[in-house]
């Protein structure tokens, strides 16, 4: 994948992500805050944890930092798919959303 088609599909995802956390909070009591800057956004949630998801442009990844471990992403053409268990992005950050917030939470392209 060339850069810019890397930085298509990042700032994609990101968008993706701040449209997701207005979405949840204006159909669920999650009271999540998200905060970008730059390549970086963080969302923090009601209890003070936060998931922090950001570019690694010179890898072409993104990683997600959560309670439970960091995870590294590569796009394979289809979906960001962690490097180690092959799992896809927004099902892991759905997931560890879920898991910090109490409730469940769902985040998609």
């Amino acid at each position: 994948m060339t850069d810019p088609e890397y930085m298509d599909r990042a700032e994609a995802l990101l968008a993706a992500i701040e449209r997701g956390c207005d979405r949840i909070n204006d159909e669920t009591d999650a009271d999540i805050d998200n905060q970008r800057v730059g390549g970086m956004i963080t969302i923090t949630f009601r209890n003070g944890s936060q998931l922090i998801i950001n570019l690694q442009k010179p890898l072409q990844e993104i990683w997600l930092a959560a309670r439970s471990g960091g995870y590294h992403y590569r796009h394979d053409g289809s979906a960001w798919r962690d490097t180690k268990t092959g799992a896809e992005f927004y099902e892991q950050l759905s997931r560890e959303a879920t898991a910090q917030a109490g409730l469940a939470l769902r985040f998609a392209a």
